[in-house]
């Protein structure tokens, strides 16, 4: 089971690379806001999976929570920021 829950780690590694592809160079600040979600929700759950391989999941699911909470207020900040300061109506 500790195999394959770390295969799955992997490739949800491999996957936010992807991802932090599209963060960074992204051509618009949508692409980069949405690509910095996205590795904010693969985190989530790449923490949940570490709970499982160092069996203390109630300690990582308290972590992982916290981490979504802020993952999600800052996405929601950044962009009303960029809504309202930036002109990205205007895109």
């Amino acid at each position: 089971m500790d195999t394959f829950l770390l295969a799955i780690g992997l490739g949800l590694c491999a996957l936010m690379m992807i991802t932090l592809y599209r963060a960074v160079f992204g051509p618009t600040v949508l692409d980069r806001l949405v690509g910095a979600n996205g590795i904010g929700s693969k985190t989530v759950v790449l923490l949940l999976i570490i709970g499982f391989l160092y069996d203390r999941v109630d300690m990582f699911v308290d972590i992982a929570l916290a981490y979504a909470l802020l993952n999600f207020i800052t996405v929601l900040a950044a962009s009303r920021y960029f809504y309202k300061k930036k002109g990205l109506s205007e895109e």
